[in-house]
């Protein structure tokens, strides 16, 4: 597998009480945050029930994301295909592509709450196979056919986009629980992957099987399906110390189980938490806790774990929730951008391996930090200079530090010597020889 791609998932879940705008806010600030720290993916999805999940519209708020951000893709997790006529859903999808400079990746589903399902009408048992036949003709529009259907739901008469997608293929993506239905889709379509089921313990340990049902699908209908498009959704918050985490996470974690998973979803086997250390405890502790609490090296280890038992994904999505407050969830997503993905990926290996080289061959640089040496030694104000230095801790990198003691031993045997060459008495030197006076010219010499 080539290197894990870390994403971000936007249900929201938000709990009721705070101003509806201050959040849609901040959940822009998280995206812009994100796209720094340079994550590769960010998803949000669409609710129309509930109280907790108030984004109806994840285009919209995409679109204003995109005028924020710069390299960071964005999804739909997800457009829940059987609300909306296909031929809307693919021209709002493609004008998100353009807004957004080619960054849209198209993430759909049946429909995650019955009870948007029930204010719309839509009977329950009908929603799986109208996602099918959606994705199916958008497909075929953002390839730039010309489509004419009719199915008991929607219509389309010679229908084709006047604009297609930025991108010359944009990803698609289907959601995925448990069950097969959404491996099998993406299979079938020969698409990608976002597995939420994977924030339970089921379905972390359905994760196993949960790729053979893609791979049956496409195999049926002359598809493929790539790992590298298989995104797996986990819980987390990372703090410095499993305690800071522990203290951050734990009165909102029993608010979200408490008041959301239990009271509103009135999820099937769920149980109200009777304090905020039982539901970290139950959360991120247990055997086969789907949630990690803790630290970077804590969440790395559950990387790697559900890595191994996946047989491998291509993006780790993590849960964006209100457990820590605005600051402590920015901090969270921080530590694990400087610490967790660079470990994942291995981008350390190669400054490691170069410092031990370093530690481990100091006598081949000896040489170097010699010829430092003397030239200090032979330059006269370099040597007067390094008389008054006050401390050996030079702010240096290079590994040819001179050794300041070893200069300083050098100096003072040097100053030593200086006295007794002074004391011996150089030999006087020869007078020249006196030159006889020169006879005038023109005379003789007296006999």
């Amino acid at each position: 597998m080539s290197r894990l791609r870390f994403g971000a998932f936007l249900a929201p879940h938000h709990p009721i009480g705070e101003h509806p705008m201050l959040q849609f806010r901040r959940d822009l600030d998280l995206t812009e945050h994100l796209d720094k720290l340079g994550y590769d993916e960010f998803w949000c999805g669409e609710h129309h029930s509930s109280g907790w999940e108030m984004i109806a519209s994840p285009e919209m708020f995409l679109a204003a994301a995109g005028e924020r951000t710069h390299r960071i893709m964005l999804g739909t997790g997800v457009v829940s295909l059987p609300y909306h006529h296909p031929f809307n859903v693919a021209q709002r999808m493609v004008q998100l592509d353009h807004m957004t400079g080619g960054r849209a990746i198209f993430g759909s589903g049946p429909g995650a709450l019955a009870s948007d399902a029930h204010a719309l009408g839509l009977d329950p048992m009908v929603l799986r196979d109208r996602q099918d036949e959606a994705i199916g003709v958008i497909r075929r529009l953002m390839r730039g056919e010309r489509v004419t259907a009719k199915t008991d739901w929607f219509t389309l008469n010679d229908a084709a986009l006047q604009l297609l997608p930025l991108q010359e293929d944009m990803p698609f993506a289907v959601a995925s629980q448990i069950s097969p239905s959404g491996m099998t889709l993406a299979g079938k379509h020969g698409i990608g992957i976002i597995s939420i089921g994977s924030m339970s313990s089921e379905g972390l340990q359905s994760l196993p099987t949960q790729w053979g049902f893609a791979e049956a699908a496409a195999k049926k209908h002359g598809q493929t399906v790539d790992r590298k498009n298989w995104r797996v959704l986990l819980s987390w918050h990372i703090a410095e110390t499993r305690e800071k985490a522990r203290e951050q996470a734990r009165d909102g974690l029993m608010r979200h189980h408490n008041e959301y998973i239990t009271a509103t979803l009135q999820r099937p086997g769920a149980k109200p938490f009777t304090t905020p250390d039982e539901a970290v405890d139950k959360t991120a502790f247990l055997p086969g806790a789907a949630a990690t609490i803790g630290t970077p090296d804590d969440l790395v280890q559950t990387i790697k774990s559900v890595l191994e038992v996946s047989g491998g994904f291509g993006t780790v999505i993590g849960f964006v929730h209100d457990w820590a407050n605005p600051e402590n969830t920015m901090r969270s997503w921080d530590l694990v951008a400087r610490y967790v993905v660079p470990e994942i990926n291995g981008y350390l290996q190669g400054l490691r391996k170069s410092q031990t080289y370093v530690i481990e061959n100091r006598g081949a640089f000896d040489r170097a930090r010699d010829a430092v040496m003397a030239k200090i030694i032979d330059n006269k104000a370099a040597a007067e200079a390094l008389a008054v230095t006050k401390s050996a801790m030079l702010s240096a990198s290079a590994s040819n530090v001179p050794d300041i003691a070893k200069l300083r031993a050098a100096q003072a045997a040097a100053k030593k010597a200086a006295p007794k060459a002074a004391t011996k008495k150089a030999p006087a030197p020869k007078a020249p020889a006196k030159k006889a006076p020169a006879k005038p010219a023109g005379k003789k010499a007296k006999k």
